[in-house]
C-alpha cells in the first residue's frame, strides 16, 4: 500500500522537522512493504530541511504537484505559461500584492520578513533570492498581501489556474490548471482508490477524494467530508498520529487492491 502524507500540520508542525517519532514510524512503514510519499504545498528545496536525510529519497510531491522528485532530483516540474504570467505580474502592479514566488529551486520574496511563512522559506539556504524578473521559470506564487485580495483571487479564478485560500494566513495559493497533489500523485502512476492519504488544509482535497482511506489531521471544516477519520490537535497529538501510523499500517499489510 502507498501512504501519502502531507507535511506542514500533518507530520510536522509549527515550522519544525518531524519528530524523530513519526520518522520511526515512517520507517515502520516501509519495512512492512509499504510505500511513502510526501506531498507539500511547500517546493522541493523546502520540503528537504525538514525531512531527515535517511528519507531524502523517499518520492515527494512538491508545490501542491507542480514538482515531482524521484530518486533525489527534481523529475519533473509544471509551470506557468508566458501568458499566465505576464497576466499574474500586470496584477502584482494592480493590486500592490506581496509575494512568495517559487521557480525549480530559486525564489522571488517581497514580504515581511516577520511574516509567519518567511521562516519556511529556504531554512537552509540552499537557493538563492531572485528579483521576479531573474526567475526563468515560475511553478508557484503566494500571495501574502494585496489591495483587494478578494478582486485578485476573481481574476486567478477566470484566469482557470489552480487556487487554494489559506484562512489562517489569508493568503492566495497559485498553481498552474491542472496542478494538484492527486494530478501529481496520477503523474507517478498512482492509482485512485490505491493509496491512503494524511492531510489537513484545502490543498489535500484531491488527494482525499481519490484515496482508498484518508485521515485528517486537525479541523479544516472542508476536508470533513471527504477524511474517513480525524486526528484532533489536542493532547500528545503527535503520539496519537505514530499509533495510527503503526495501525494503518498493520492493518494494511499484506493488503491486495481489488481488480
Amino acid at each position: 500500500m502507498k501512504f501519502v502524507f502531507d507535511l506542514d500540520g500533518t507530520i510536522c508542525f509549527k515550522g519544525q522537522p518531524i519528530v524523530p517519532e513519526i520518522l520511526q514510524a515512517l520507517h515502520e512503514l516501509t519495512e512492512l512493504g509499504h510505500e511513502v510519499i510526501f506531498a507539500s504545498a511547500r517546493p522541493i528545496r523546502d520540503m528537504l530541511p525538514v525531512i531527515a536525510c535517511p528519507f531524502h529519497g523517499y518520492p515527494m510531491i512538491g508545490g501542491n504537484g507542480s514538482m515531482i522528485f524521484l530518486n533525489g532530483e527534481i523529475v519533473h516540474s509544471t509551470t506557468f505559461s508566458l501568458h499566465e504570467m505576464q497576466l499574474i505580474k500586470q496584477w502584482i502592479e494592480e493590486h500592490r500584492t506581496t509575494y512568495l514566488i517559487d521557480s525549480d529551486w530559486d525564489y522571488a520574496y517581497t514580504g515581511s520578513k516577520t511574516h509567519p511563512i518567511r521562516k519556511n522559506v529556504d531554512p537552509a539556504n540552499l537557493a538563492q533570492c531572485c528579483p521576479l524578473e531573474a526567475l526563468d521559470t515560475i511553478t508557484k506564487v503566494l500571495f501574502l498581501t494585496a489591495d483587494r485580495m478578494e478582486k485578485l483571487a476573481e481574476k486567478l479564478e477566470e484566469l482557470d489556474v489552480y487556487v487554494h485560500r489559506h484562512g489562517q494566513e489569508n493568503v492566495l495559493d497559485v498553481s498552474p490548471k491542472g496542478v494538484h497533489k492527486w494530478s501529481a500523485l496520477q503523474r507517478m502512476g498512482v492509482e485512485e482508490q490505491a493509496y491512503i492519504a494524511f492531510g489537513n488544509d484545502a490543498n489535500d482535497q484531491t488527494m482525499f477524494e481519490n484515496s482508498l482511506y484518508s485521515v485528517r489531521i486537525g479541523s479544516y471544516e472542508s476536508l470533513e467530508l471527504f477524511a474517513s477519520e480525524t486526528i484532533e490537535l489536542a493532547g500528545d497529538y503527535e503520539q496519537t498520529i505514530v499509533e495510527r501510523i503503526q495501525e494503518l499500517g498493520r492493518q494494511y499489510h499484506g493488503y491486495s487492491l481489488p481488480e
